[in-house]
């Protein structure tokens, strides 16, 4: 979906700056977060569901909140969306009733075709979907070239809101910084984004 978490290549928010020998965690609840998160995860709920759960925060809170302050809200609020706890668990800090069962992984087909091999040159879709998608704003009507086939892979954008989701080839593009930003970057800098099939079309001559 579009919203203030799709930062790539958006302006106003001032350099990047790298702090020095940054740890891995600036507070040990961070750490626990990040504990909770790979607990439950591909049990409860999945990355796709997770990532919704972040891009649905209001802008102003997902921009005051730091990096697994974001996690903690995706957390709570998938594992109240899946009946794991309740509100009032929530707030006493400890569960009272058993947990549902874990979803059954799905399992991908063993025949299905890509579309496009490496070194095929394409164009990513100028696509604006109202709800999760992987392909980023920046991305969108640039062309590329393929380097990798992968998967396939449940489609995000399905995958995120519903168990019917489709498997999809997910190739790894290739684009360059001029083509993604134009002018005043490096020529030599690429990007490679991981896009599925349906994101992408033949790059026309």
């Amino acid at each position: 979906m579009n919203g203030v978490h799709d930062m790539g290549g958006m302006h106003g928010f001032g350099r990047v700056e790298p702090e020095p020998e940054e740890p891995v965690f600036h507070a040990a609840w961070e750490a626990k977060v990040r504990v909770l998160m790979s607990k439950t995860v591909g049990r409860h709920y999945h990355l796709d569901e997770f990532r919704h759960a972040i891009e649905r925060m209001p802008a102003a809170e997902y921009l005051e909140a730091g990096y697994y302050e974001r996690w903690l809200h995706a957390v709570e609020t998938m594992l109240l969306a899946k009946g794991v706890v309740t509100e009032e668990e929530l707030r006493r800090g400890h569960a009272a009733t058993p947990a549902p069962a874990p979803a059954l992984r799905r399992v991908p087909p063993s025949d299905m075709k890509p579309r496009f091999r490496p070194g095929d040159r394409v164009v990513a879709r100028n696509l604006n979907p109202k709800g999760h998608t992987r392909l980023p704003r920046y991305a969108r009507g640039k062309r590329g070239t393929v380097r990798t086939v992968n998967g396939p892979f449940l489609l995000p954008d399905a995958n995120a809101h519903g168990p019917d989701a489709p498997f999809e080839p997910c190739y790894a593009v290739e684009f360059s910084a001029v083509e993604l930003w134009g002018g005043g970057v490096n020529p030599a800098d690429r990007v490679c984004v991981d896009l599925w099939e349906s994101y992408l079309r033949e790059d026309q001559p």
